[in-house]
């Protein structure tokens, strides 16, 4: 098989695959998760059922592969190199900030806490293939500043809770509450740098890299 016919099926596996979450997320918000089935998602997507037991044979295998779409980045380097916390952390929080600024976040969020009660391996998916991966690259993160003398984290676990929760307690959560909440690209520029601040004056070491006052 040719290189390009290769990529042409690739390229249109693709499509399908996007088709297909599409549909599935709009479904679980509209029915709910439990009444929704992969056989109304197929129809709804316009793809055969064949093909989407092909790529999702569970509903859950389905669910995951959402997460994962949620949270997945373009980046090839995810976590920035060691060695300039505020250039680290400024890019971290951007990336983070874009990541909870998509639809499909608060779409995602918005299914996990609806069907909660009935659906706990929900949330506990959604943790395990998005959020935690995510949280462990920006620990890891703070733990190689930690190494290269940048910062003094004692606690990087907790630090990572502290410059996420920054970010997420003003870019994200009010918008599953608040009808109509929206943030500009300057105020989440500005709500970064101020985590990025916050962090950087609790934990730089003096002197150790680009002050951030200014």
């Amino acid at each position: 098989m040719s290189k390009a016919v290769t990529t042409y099926h690739q390229r249109i596996a693709q499509e399908k695959r996007a088709l297909i979450l599409s549909a599935a997320t709009a479904l679980f918000l509209e029915l709910g998760y439990d009444r929704t089935s992969l056989a109304r998602i197929a129809e709804r997507s316009g793809v055969s059922r064949a093909t989407l037991f092909k790529q999702f044979p569970t509903k859950a295998a389905l669910f995951d592969a959402m997460v994962t779409e949620s949270w997945s980045t373009a980046d090839e380097e995810v976590v920035p190199p060691a060695g300039d916390v505020v250039g680290g952390l400024s890019a971290i929080g951007r990336r983070y900030a874009e990541l909870l600024s998509r639809p499909q976040m608060s779409d995602l969020f918005r299914i996990v806490i609806a069907e909660l009660p009935r659906f706990p391996e929900l949330a506990s998916a959604q943790f395990a293939h998005g959020k935690l991966p995510y949280f462990e690259s920006v620990r890891g993160y703070l733990l190689a500043e930690h190494e290269a003398g940048t910062v003094r984290v004692d606690d990087a676990e907790l630090a990572a809770t502290q410059f996420l929760g920054m970010i997420s307690n003003y870019v994200f959560w009010p918008s599953l509450l608040v009808p109509g909440w929206e943030v500009s690209a300057e105020r989440v520029a500005q709500v970064v740098d101020e985590a990025v601040r916050t962090i950087a004056a609790r934990y730089a070491v003096a002197g150790s890299g680009p002050s951030t006052d200014g």
